[in-house]
């Protein structure tokens, strides 16, 4: 590294030892450098990112095939192309309710600290500051990667931006570092994807032992944030954002949350239509039959946020309502669900025409040709992989908003399994729910992962991603972001709650179909307050309010979409055996929060729950505005 701009940097002795016994290393200049730096060079149509491994040889970790539009990455290992839900790791010793490197390992992780410099200082590195969090609002960040991993700091750097060679200010001194070593998955982890979180006085280590960026350039950039949040008294909600223009000019602000494929990334989507102009609401499981609804103006969609929204103090403006700005310069859409043209013509042509190269994952991209995003790589024959991706650049989304904005409405996502009567699941959920706040919270907190999840490796049952669906990035202590969301929650009382599944609602297939409706029913009411008998309190009190009717575009929806016992297949035995599941699952995430540091209406909320409390037992807690 040169040693004027080594003068820029203020950095860690350990880091500083790396870079000037190190060989060459390499400071991106700009993206088109990036780019190159992903695809291994000006000559090559495909690269292999390799590792010689003690015992095995070289090992090809992934391929980064040259086509016209972008850099397509795949992976040799199936295992790779998801996220590991148990990939994270606490080294340090301060407080959390994560798993600690010495108890899963037997050992002090600073031995293998030391290893991995010393592995490090071996190779040619890219070395990449960027602000975690956004230019505005952000914190110094830093990137330390083997120069054979540029897809991967081209991946991070349209993720999160970065700071070019030229313009890096005197004094960058990073407070999270992110240290990018493949091979310790081979030689420590069993091929195991292992990201270890090591939080020290001003400085956040992060050592990546894995090239999947989901965990750590995505992940654990959010598990930063998170950090500092907790230490400083704010959110990075888990939650995409859209701005909602009607037809007839009203405007409002939908962000909606959810666990791992819980259609954050769909949020901001366009409906998804038949080739004749249709709308499937939803799909009969049993018979085939397809209901179809014809809505011939939709909504113009302002994207805000995909994923990470920050809710940082300086935002919030008195309205009583939330207030979040985007946490990236760049969003990681998962597109499996676009497996033919047509599907989404919107995301096809950002991703065929991009104004730039873009970084696919997954995707049978062959060199010379153009990147389709319906080719999805197969993991076996016939068996297409459940999580192609692209990393999309947010400056190169039409209409996206960067200012902060209001939210309205607070939507949180959860998939769901059909359910009958002989087949009884948690798949009572109707086409959305209206939640008082203190549900609101619950679900939060509970967060579930849901059925058939493309994201992770684990898809099987139903399981939890707990506090505000952000805990498996998140390294504190369980009680305390509980405490902040509560607090979130009680001073934005102007800011409205409802529940969506997606995937089934009882009987029917439906997608993600439940969201995009809601977002263009809610849009065309506006502000007006539901009126008493539009809202009737659910069988099951954890969905609050079901709706008696739902009219979009003059179109009753069916009253089953809506209240799921009211479908003969399901009926109210199927739909009580239903609830149970669901309650008995919230009451057994629920303990997991039962502490002396929880904010004693917390614990009474919880309390409500454990003892099968009523929708009107809810709203006493958290008074609810229509």
């Amino acid at each position: 590294m040169e040693k004027n701009i080594l003068k820029k940097f203020i950095l860690p002795k350990e880091l500083e030892n790396i870079l000037t016994k190190g060989t060459k290393v390499v400071i991106p200049e700009n993206r088109d450098h990036l780019i190159r730096l992903a695809m291994g060079g000006e000559d090559k149509d495909i690269f292999e990112v390799a590792y010689d491994i003690p015992g095995n040889g070289r090992v090809v970790e992934a391929t980064v095939a040259r086509c016209k539009n972008g850099a397509a990455v795949n992976y040799t290992d199936i295992y790779m192309r998801r996220r590991d839900p148990d990939c994270m790791v606490v080294a340090d010793r301060r407080e959390t309710d994560k798993p600690r490197y010495q108890d899963r390992y037997g050992e002090n992780f600073e031995p293998l600290r030391n290893t991995t410099f010393g592995w490090l200082e071996k190779q040619n590195l890219i070395v990449m500051p960027f602000m975690a969090g956004g230019q505005e609002l952000g914190y110094p960040a830093l990137l330390v990667a083997p120069d054979n991993a540029g897809f991967f700091a081209a991946g991070l750097a349209d993720l999160q931006g970065f700071i070019p060679k030229d313009s890096i200010p005197d004094g960058f001194k990073p407070k999270a570092i992110i240290y990018l070593a493949p091979p310790f998955r081979h030689t420590h982890f069993n091929q195991k994807q292992i990201v270890v979180h090591n939080r020290l006085d001003g400085m956040h280590e992060l050592f990546s032992y894995n090239l999947y960026p989901g965990p750590s350039a995505k992940k654990g950039i959010y598990g930063v944030l998170l950090n500092i949040g907790e230490a400083e008294g704010w959110v990075t909600v888990h939650g995409s954002t859209v701005r909602v223009v009607t037809p007839y000019d009203n405007i409002i602000t939908i962000m909606h949350e959810g666990a791992s494929g819980g259609g954050k990334s769909e949020m901001i989507e366009q409906i998804h239509r038949e080739m004749d102009g249709r709308i499937v609401l939803g799909k009969h499981t049993v018979t085939g039959e397809k209901l179809y609804l014809e809505l011939t103006d939709t909504c113009e969609l302002q994207p805000v946020t995909d994923d990470m929204a920050l809710c940082h103090p300086s935002l919030q403006n008195g309205s009583k309502k939330l207030v979040v700005k985007d946490a990236e310069q760049g969003w990681f859409l998962r597109i499996n669900h676009i497996n033919k043209y047509g599907t989404d013509p919107h995301y096809e042509k950002l991703c065929i025409h991009p104004k730039e190269p873009l970084i696919f994952l997954n995707l049978e991209g062959i060199p010379g040709s153009t990147c389709l995003i319906w080719e999805h790589t197969m993991d076996e024959p016939g068996k297409p992989c459940p999580n192609p991706r692209v990393i999309m650049p947010r400056r190169f989304v039409p209409n996206v908003v960067d200012e902060p904005v209001e939210v309205d409405i607070r939507s949180f996502g959860v998939r769901t399994p059909s359910c009958t009567k002989e087949r009884p699941s948690y798949g009572i959920i109707g086409f959305f729910h209206v939640l008082p706040p203190s549900l609101a919270w619950l679900w939060r907190l509970v967060a579930p992962r849901g059925h058939d999840n493309p994201s992770i490796t684990d898809t099987v049952g139903m399981s939890s991603e707990g506090v505000g669906s952000y805990w498996p990035f998140a390294t504190g202590k369980m009680v305390d972001q509980a405490n902040l969301l509560l607090e979130q929650i009680i001073n934005t009382t102007n800011t409205r709650y409802i529940l969506v599944p997606n995937q089934h609602v009882g009987v029917y297939k439906v997608g993600f179909m439940p969201q995009w409706i809601a977002r263009e029913y809610l849009a065309r009411r506006g502000s007006a307050k539901f009126r008493s008998e539009q809202l009737v309190a659910s069988r099951c009190s954890l969905l609050g309010y079901s709706l008696e009717t739902l009219k979009i575009d003059g179109k009753y929806l069916s009253k089953g979409f809506l209240q799921v016992n009211c479908q003969p297949e399901v009926g109210n035995e199927g739909y009580d055996a239903g609830a149970k599941i669901l309650t008995d699952f919230f009451k057994k995430e629920l303990t997991k929060f039962i502490s002396p540091d929880l904010n004693p209406l917390g614990k009474q909320i919880i309390e409500c729950c454990m003892s099968d409390g009523t929708l009107k037992d809810y709203l006493e807690l958290i008074p609810m505005r229509i």
